[in-house]
């Protein structure tokens, strides 16, 4: 297979993660084996090269003198994996230019005239960015050291270190101490040397000449000692345009996909936005909305879907349903038991006002403070760092068994040991609806119905607040609530930060504004959400699939052009998922 058969196949492997930046790496990767270039006779062998590299290093006083850098000259084996034709050679960066840093800026030090300078945030991959250039003192005997030409490689010391450019301009440019200029022996072609660092970085083996973490560091001594490859003056030409050739065509081929994506997130909007505005969506709706040719992400439907049924659009209302009105009246009459909380959220946070409506409601329904819907509420066993085992009895409930789609995830549960008593008391039963009181702030407040099929008892962390509704009152539906764009943007205000989490006060809780439709009502928006959803999660496991398939596509004809094994299949997600309702289903 050729690269032009590559680019061609574009198509096939588009929906692969990153498709456009792998194929970026695998231009680089093949020119740096040079197969993107051919020999010609014209060319001359690179040990002509070579002797006038050792002829410029004499000329410049950079051989037997305190100006040139000690290189290791030999090399090892991993540092010369790569395969390069027999007419190219590997040389050690520093010794085939004169590199150094620029100068420290001290303004209480630094004196001289006022000259533009570069830092590391003017720097990036074959590119210089000059809107935000600055000034620093600068003496005349400094200039020498610590001034660029054009044709100089400016390279990176700190930051993504490594990262370079050629300074393309006739004027000059001074730089600060975080760059390393780097001036090439015998007209190397500093263009190519720049190609190979971004090879070394699409690759991952410049981490090599990196230290630090987060932020890392070049020295001058490991960017000396980086191994490059070769070819003879006229190939490295040769290779630097067909690398650009193809280095633009990708672009264009990001330019497509951008306009792509752009014009997919409109057609997007637009079928969410019909799919709202309907008074009550039918089966053709949903049809249109979950179609091919509309790739809306599936995080975007299920927010849809669940506005949908908070407004009361998502299924008819029937005139002959008993009013909400009526099953808060029940819920009033029903005798409760007190809220037990933890000592330290006893007074905190007082509770708001009266809310006001936060839109209009379909006739029948109502609003209601959360507090007066609970027969009983509390936080669950404090058990500090719960240890796991194959002894430990009893499963431990936390915020990492909410699927933050919704529905509980059993797959990795704590287990611990327990008294008779503690299970008495924290055992959840099926229904329960579960709130995570406390965590980062951007999972404090996530939510579920506790739902299983096994009889072992599960106790929950003091962390989730349990609670417990009136039998006739969908603790689903309110589930939806809160997890709804809608409920989500009102719950963050009652977010409060502490020392090192985020909580939601049970005081705050209380007066959170819920919506209430009629009973049965309330059921029929439940199932008709489980449809939803559950189509939701087969299109996002087709999607995925999808991806795989492109990503496996991708890598076989990136081993077969590099002549490197295929590390084998990209795995799709297991089509195994949890229910809405946290029952085992098979996607279809």
């Amino acid at each position: 297979m050729t690269l032009d058969t590559f680019f061609e196949k574009f198509d096939l492997f588009a929906d692969a993660p990153d498709a456009v930046a792998k194929m970026r790496g695998l231009i680089l990767r093949l020119a740096m084996q040079g197969k993107l270039s051919e020999s010609h006779k014209t060319d001359g062998p690179v040990s002509e090269l070579l002797r006038e590299v050792e002829k410029d290093k004499m000329r410049l006083g950079f051989v037997n003198s305190a100006r040139a850098t000690s290189v290791n000259s030999d090399f090892s084996d991993d540092e010369t994996s790569d395969a390069i034709p027999a007419r190219w050679a590997w040389k050690r960066f520093g010794n085939i230019a004169r590199h150094n840093a620029g100068k420290t800026l001290d303004k209480g030090r630094n004196r001289g005239e006022l000259r533009d300078y570069i830092t590391t945030s003017n720097l990036y991959w074959g590119f210089l960015q000059l809107e935000s250039v600055r000034q620093m003192p600068m003496l005349d005997d400094e200039l020498e050291r610590c001034t660029a030409i054009k044709g100089d490689l400016l390279i990176c010391e700190g930051g993504e270190a490594g990262r370079a450019a050629v300074w393309p301009h006739d004027s000059e440019i001074s730089f600060q101490n975080h760059v390393h200029r780097a001036r090439f022996f015998a007209g190397i072609n500093p263009y190519f040397v720049q190609r190979y660092l971004e090879k070394l970085n699409a690759t991952g083996e410049i981490e090599k000449y990196r230290k630090g973490v987060g932020i890392s560091n070049m020295s001058g001594k490991a960017l000396a000692s980086i191994p490059i490859p070769l070819p003879p003056l006229a190939e490295q030409k040769r290779i630097v345009a067909k690398v650009d050739e193809l280095m633009a065509l990708c672009d264009r081929l990001e330019a497509q996909q951008q306009e792509r994506e752009t014009r997919h997130a409109a057609l997007a909007r637009a079928s969410l936005s019909r799919f709202a505005e309907a008074p009550t969506p039918t089966n053709l709706h949903f049809l249109f909305l979950f179609h091919k040719s509309y790739p809306i992400p599936p995080a975007d439907l299920r927010k849809s879907i669940l506005t949908l049924a908070v407004q009361g659009k998502l299924v008819p209302q029937d005139p002959k349903d008993e009013p909400a009105i009526r099953v808060l009246e029940r819920i009033d009459a029903a005798p409760k038991r007190a809220m037990r909380t933890r000592a330290s959220d006893e007074g905190e946070g007082e509770e708001p006002a009266e809310f006001e409506p936060l839109f209009e409601l379909p006739s029948g329904w109502e609003w209601a403070p959360f507090r007066r819907l609970p027969l009983h509420a509390s936080v669950g066993l404090d058990r500090g760092r719960s240890l796991q085992g194959p002894d430990k009895a009893v499963g431990y409930f936390k915020m990492n068994n909410i699927r933050n789609s919704g529905g509980v995830d059993l797959s990795d549960l704590t287990r611990i040991d327990a008294t008779p008593e503690e299970i008495a008391a924290f055992a959840l039963a099926d229904g329960d609806f579960l709130f995570n009181t406390r965590n980062s702030r951007e999972l404090v407040g996530k939510t579920c119905v506790f739902r299983s099929s096994s009889d072992e008892p599960i106790l929950n962390n003091n962390n989730i607040l349990r609670v417990k509704f009136i039998e006739g009152f969908s603790p689903d539906f309110l589930d939806y609530w809160f997890r709804s764009p809608e409920g989500s943007s009102e719950l963050e205000k009652l977010k409060s930060n502490t020392t090192n989490v985020c909580a939601i006060y049970q005081g705050k809780l209380s007066a959170f504004p819920c919506v209430v439709p009629p009973l049965a009502e309330q059921r029929r928006i439940v199932a008709k959400v489980e449809q939803l959803m559950a189509l939701v999660d087969a299109l996002e496991t087709q999607l995925a699939a999808s991806r795989a398939t492109a990503a496996n596509l991708l890598s076989a004809l990136v081993a077969e052009l590099t002549g490197t094994p295929h590390t084998g299949k990209v795995s799709a997600p297991s089509t195994t998922t949890t229910g809405r309702r946290g029952r085992p289903r098979k996607s279809a």
